[in-house]
């Protein structure tokens, strides 16, 4: 299966009293980059989540939001925590002897300060559980979605490599033309100045030329890069990096081809396979 690193899910846990809110957001990234935006009272969950992630993906930015969300129906009534207030009052009062022109504080400040608020207090087994549970079913949907995209990436790929195919078998009969056309115009231009047609240094030319001119191993390798496109699409192991590897010696093969060219028609497939090398490339850069 061939993953996308870009990819969304979005889910809803209902727990005793409150509800966890899960977001996880994935983007390309050239390693595995995690950031979590979680509720303080969930702070302390970060390192299981985190290996839940790190074993689940290998590539791609990240963003994990976790929210718990307390619901109003609790069977206990919200407390508060006169201690702290009276900590808050102490503190105040100091600061002010420091600063007697600074606002004091409003009761939305308080009561907005954590801790002040005491709510029915949650099983911290249980809610680690739930949360675990409720990531495990975030990566599944994740990994749903990347594996959608990353199919769509998989059929744009191969029909590039297709393009590729037909482009290398377009050159091959090409190369014995381009050699009869350099024989007919060498003869021409020889009669045309020595008056006499030279067969021996015909012949070496020839050689020359057909040494210049030889792709057939830019040609194998090229073909031999296809069959290896297509192996690590239909593997199991992410293909990323690997296939990021090969766009450049794809990219380095139509180079060669390119400076080896003697004529218009070799000239166009490289340039045609460069485009088609880098379509390809823009798409692996979103391949896990």
């Amino acid at each position: 299966m061939t993953y996308s690193m870009t990819g969304f899910a979005a889910l809803e846990q209902l727990i005793e009293n409150a509800t966890l809110v899960l977001e996880l957001r994935a983007v390309n990234s050239r390693y595995l980059d995690v950031h979590f935006k979680l509720d303080e009272s969930l702070r302390n969950f970060e390192p299981v989540i985190r290996e839940l992630l790190s074993a689940t993906l290998s590539r791609g930015k990240v963003e994990c939001k976790i929210h718990l969300m307390q619901r109003t129906q609790s069977v206990h009534a919200p407390q508060l925590d006169e201690q702290l207030m009276q900590q808050l009052a102490t503190m105040q009062a100091k600061a002010q002897s420091y600063f007697p022109r600074s606002r004091p504080l409003s009761i939305a400040d308080i009561l907005c300060w954590p801790g002040v608020v005491q709510g029915s207090e949650l099983n911290q087994e249980a809610l680690q559980e739930s949360v675990r549970k409720l990531v495990q079913q975030g990566l599944y949907d994740l990994n749903a979605s990347r594996a959608r995209e990353g199919e769509k990436l998989k059929a744009i790929i191969l029909d590039r490599i297709a393009q590729i195919e037909a482009l290398v078998e377009k050159v091959k009969p090409l190369l014995p033309a381009l050699n009869k056309e350099y024989q007919a115009k060498l003869e021409h231009k020889l009669n045309e100045t020595l008056k006499t047609i030279d067969h021996e240094r015909i012949a070496q030319e020839l050689v020359l030329f057909a040494q210049r001119i030889d792709v057939d191993e830019e040609l194998g390798r090229l073909t031999a890069h296809v069959s290896e496109v297509k192996r690590i699409l239909n593997s199991s192991a992410p293909a990323g990096k690997r296939l990021d590897f090969l766009m450049q010696e794809f990219n380095r093969e139509a180079n060669t081809l390119g400076s080896k060219s003697v004529s218009v028609q070799t000239t166009q497939v490289s340039m045609d396979l460069k485009v088609l090398i880098e379509q390809m490339r823009e798409q692996v850069q979103n391949l896990e």
